[in-house]
């Protein structure tokens, strides 16, 4: 039994989808790619060896499930007719461009019996998947996504360019309900916002300090994460990190309650307390990368009804998050409130 599926846009994103199916996924048959331009599906059909259409409406009939990559504020229209049609559609991050376009999507899926997937492939990083066979009830988790500028997404701030994928992760991660939201970000480069800082406070007390910027001079996609039962740290760049476990630390933990000042000073003095401490480094499995993890998945979905590691409801609560971020960036006063001046704007004034 063969999975067949569709690509539809073929932008960056788009031909990595297709190029992961057409070579990475066994069971998959990748019919077709759509694209509003034709000249360009036909170029990416050619490479993959299927057909290329210019309108969803041409593949709907063709294909179990399709890969929505379209710019996002075209997600909607793209998905609608495989989603009424009864198929399965796996979208890109970010998953809506507002609230009551995801929400419509979700309405669609429902009525319609089939499956919605969020294209957050940070979730199918294979240090992320490790992270999560240890029992962890984050109480603070603080996050840095940084990068050179690239041009590729001058259209959206950097809050849903780079900051919705530690946004899902935090969210996947702290449980409970975002009920606070503070938020600072500055424009360099252009309209929107190029840094942000972000602080979320959850319903169950967890605290996540979330830090994006493409302005830096170097990539770096790092997290920690601190609870009562271990303080991890990852590093989602380079697939790896460490966990210190309390309970595996109680011996060295009852020491210290037992020492004095003296001994403390003198111990951190002449200890490399690093070798005292029990600490596991994260052992990932890397033998499939990301978005071939996100398409098996996907595909298990598909064909066995497995429901998806990232849910409409999961990529629409990101959206959410993001979009009161943004807000909060654009109500920012630079001069308290002794000025009028608010947000990113205030690097266009001269």
């Amino acid at each position: 039994m063969s999975f067949r599926v569709a690509v539809v846009g073929c932008g960056r994103m788009g031909k990595l989808h297709a190029r992961v199916l057409n070579e990475n996924i066994d069971a998959a048959e990748l019919v077709g790619v759509v694209d509003a331009n034709l000249a360009t599906a036909r170029a990416v059909a050619r490479q993959r060896d299927c057909e290329a259409f210019s309108d969803v409406r041409q593949a709907v009939d063709l294909v179990d499930a399709a890969i929505i990559a379209t710019p996002t504020v075209a997600h909607l229209d793209a998905a609608r007719p495989f989603l009424e049609a009864g198929k399965h559609v796996l979208i890109e991050k970010p998953y809506c461009n507002d609230p009551e376009a995801g929400e419509e999507l979700i309405r669609l899926a429902a009525a319609h019996n089939t499956w919605v997937q969020v294209g957050h492939t940070e979730r199918f990083n294979p240090v992320s998947v490790a992270v999560q066979k240890y029992d962890i009830q984050p109480k603070f988790i603080e996050a840095h996504r940084i990068s050179p500028y690239t041009f590729r997404s001058a259209d959206v701030g950097v809050v849903l360019d780079m900051m919705i994928h530690d946004i899902d992760l935090v969210l996947m991660l702290a449980g409970g309900t975002v009920i606070d939201v503070q938020a600072v970000g500055v424009n360099v480069i252009g309209s929107t916002e190029d840094i942000c800082n972000a602080r979320l406070h959850f319903d169950n007390g967890c605290v996540a300090n979330i830090t994006a910027s493409r302005l830096a001079v170097k990539t770096e996609r790092k997290m920690r994460i601190f609870s009562p039962q271990a303080y991890v740290s990852v590093d989602y760049g380079q697939k790896v990190g460490i966990v210190i476990q309390k309970e595996k630390n109680l011996d060295l933990i009852n020491m210290a309650r037992e020492m004095d000042v003296d001994d403390i000073a003198e111990l951190a003095a002449n200890v490399d307390y690093t070798k005292l401490l029990n600490v596991e480094e994260i052992q990932p499995d890397e033998t499939l990368d990301p978005l071939t993890r996100q398409a098996e998945a996907f595909r298990k979905t598909v064909e066995e009804g497995v429901p998806p590691v990232c849910s409409a409801a999961d990529g629409l609560a990101a959206v959410r998050t993001a979009i009161d971020i943004a807000e909060k960036i654009k109500a920012h006063k630079w001069d308290g409130d002794a000025g009028n001046l608010a947000g990113p704007e205030i690097i266009q004034q001269d």
